[in-house]
Parts: C-alpha cells; structure tokens; sequence
C-alpha cells in the first residue's frame, strides 16, 4: 500500500469515527431531552435519519411550526421515505391541519396498500375535516387488512352504538374481545349497546364486569341502578343507587332513582323522601343564560329589558361580580336621578369590594362623578 492510499484510508477511518460521535453525541442529547443542542449536533451530522430526528426534536419542544416545516423539507426531497411521511401526517393530524394530514395519508395507502394504520389515521382526518359518513369506509378498510387492528374496531363500535345499531355495533366490539378480552372501552361499548337496545339484563354483566376491572365510576352505578330497577332487582338497584349518591354531581340522580325504586315497591314514605331529597339537590343555574339574553336585549337597546336580565342573572349567581355591574351599569342608563344610581355602585363596593380589580376600578371612577355631581345640584 503506497503512502497515499494509506492516507486516504486513515483520513476515512476518521471521517467514519467522527460521524459516530456526532451521532452518539446528538442522540444522547436527544433522549436527555436537550433538544436545542440535539438539532445543533443533528444539523452537524446532515443525513436523511439526522434530517429526522431534527424534525422530531422540533415536535418535542412544541415548535411544531419548525417541526412541520422540516417534515415538508424531508417528504420533497425524499419523497419515497415513508416513515417521514407518516411522522409528518400524524403530527399535521395533531395541529389540526386535516385537510393537509388527509392528502399524505391518501398517498402513503397509495405507496404501501397494505397498512392498517395508515387507513385508520385517514379515517380519522376524514373524521375531524367533514365527519364521520367519510372516514368509517376507511376504519373498515383498516380492520380488513388488519382484523385486530382495535383502534378501528373501537371507532365502529363507537359510531354504531351512537346511532343505536346494536347488532352492527357488536359485530366490530365482539372482534376486538375476542383479541382483547379485558379491553375496558369495549367492554363499556358492549355494555352501552344493550343498554340503549333496553336489553337490561344483558347490559348487567358488563358493567359488572368494568367494576370488576377497578372502573369504579359514577356512570357506571348509575347505568348498573337503571338496569338492575328495570330487571326488577331492586335491592341491587339501591345498592348501585346509593353508591351512585356518593358522588355530588350525581345526587340528585341517584335520589331520583331510589325514589322510583321505593315507589315500584310501593313503599311511599320512602319514596316521598328521596324525590324530595332529589329536589334539593338540584341545583341549576340559568345565569349564564339570562346574561346572554341580557346582551342580546342590549344590543337591540331594549335596556330595561337587559336590566331585567341581569337582575335574574345576579340572583341566580350571586358570585359573578360581572353580572351585578351590568345591573349598575344599566341602571345608570335608565335612571337620571344620581342618588340611586350611588347607592347601587356602592352596592357592589360593599358586596365584592376589590375582587375584580378592573370593574372596581370603573365602579370607583363613577362613584366619584357621581358625589361630585350630587354636590354640584346641592349647591
């Protein structure tokens, strides 16, 4: 070997050393977390997987502008790289860019038929750009090529139980237990679709069965209470009811239901009390209605009307600062005498003080113009 050859093959033996410590360098970086100085080491190194990982660095640190703008820069110049085509649908899938996301995905089927996935991530572009009447040919296309493929299967589940098609819901739901038998959200959906179909006693077991599997929650106590009333078990009902009454947002219900529970057994005291009980637990509040009737009586410059609203909007929620400054600020409208209308903003100084610093601060300011135009008709 001459003096040359021996040259350019250390030269090149270093050259390969240093490209795998660039490497190793900004893939530790990478997975530290380090993603600025991964990019950096990445851009260094300059090959389509370095190409790569910066794009991911990028989606890592939630620049995903930077991110998308790299995928782009990746699926032009490698157009044949399906991996960074993928990547970059998924994350276009994410920033809800779906139109965009649904054209790659087309492509990707049209480069690789055979993949599940890529059906199943169309679908759901498809799904979120128009609905679901276009994406569920292609959630079946996903569980044709892949007859496990779960995430479809849950999906069709899903739209068919909401469409109230039991046997077509439990077609795709029983194929995705019988690959994945504790599956928790199928066994929800199976529940759910007997349950809407008013098969009771076939809906029991699986709920049953999520409590089994630790799906200790509200809605299922309740559905369990309804079923088990319906089947005419009704100290399971109470059993599912008064466990359901331990979570305040469902009291009411539960109270309801035991109150129906009592009245089927003809045991009418009890029955009294827990409709009663469900009476006082219910709690709603219109507020936030009244105050959007109030605006829309205020842009019509129907004010006494607008008034009237915010008046019921305060009552109903005696928390809102906003909703009695309306109050004063419309009645400031309404009335010419000055004395009420200090009397009112003072109101609101006495009842929330400082709490909303930037309405306090206009109160303060009115309040002000007012005593001095008392004073000025005083003298």
């Amino acid at each position: 070997m001459n003096k040359v050859s021996m040259v350019m093959g250390l030269l090149m033996i270093f050259q390969i050393g240093l490209y795998a410590q660039n490497y190793d360098k900004a893939d530790s970086l990478y997975l530290l977390g380090n993603y600025p100085m991964a990019i950096n080491a990445y851009a260094k190194v300059g090959d389509k997987r370095a190409q790569l990982q910066m794009a991911r660095a990028y989606d890592a640190m939630g620049n995903y502008d930077k991110a998308i703008a790299q995928y782009a820069s990746m699926v032009e110049n490698h157009p044949k790289y399906e991996l960074a085509r993928f990547e970059f649908g998924k994350l276009l899938l994410r920033t809800k860019k779906y139109q965009a996301a649904s054209n790659l995905f087309f492509e990707l089927i049209a480069m690789n038929g055979g993949n599940a996935e890529y059906e199943y991530y169309l679908a759901r572009s498809l799904q979120q750009e128009g609905g679901s009447g276009a994406a569920i040919p292609h959630f079946v296309k996903a569980v044709d090529k892949d007859s496990t493929h779960l995430r479809s299967l849950f999906a069709l589940g899903k739209y068919y139980v909401g469409l109230q098609q039991k046997d077509s819901a439990l077609k795709y739901i029983n194929k995705g237990l019988r690959c994945y038998e504790n599956d928790i959200a199928l066994i929800n959906l199976k529940a759910l679709a007997y349950f809407n179909d008013g098969q009771y006693e076939r809906a029991i077991p699986f709920f049953e069965r999520l409590l089994a599997l630790g799906e200790n929650r509200p809605f299922i106590h309740q559905k369990l209470g309804y079923a088990y009333f319906r089947s005419w078990a009704f100290e399971k009902a109470k059993m599912h009811y008064h466990k359901l009454k331990r979570s305040p947002e469902k009291s009411a219900i539960a109270y309801s239901g035991l109150g129906e529970v009592f009245m089927k057994e003809e045991k009418l005291d009890s029955a009294e009390h827990y409709i009663t009980k469900s009476i006082e637990e219910r709690k709603v509040d219109f507020s936030t209605d009244y105050a959007d009737l109030g605006r829309i009586a205020r842009l019509r410059g129907q004010t006494k009307k607008a008034l009237d609203y915010y008046e019921r909007a305060w009552k109903e929620n005696t928390d809102n600062p906003a909703f009695y400054y309306q109050n004063c600020t419309l009645f400031d409208e309404l009335t010419t005498a000055p004395e009420p209308k200090l009397t009112r903003y003072n109101n609101y100084l006495t009842i929330y003080g400082n709490t909303m610093p930037f309405i306090s601060e206009r109160v303060n300011r009115r309040v002000a113009e007012l005593k001095e135009e008392i004073h000025f008709n005083g003298n």
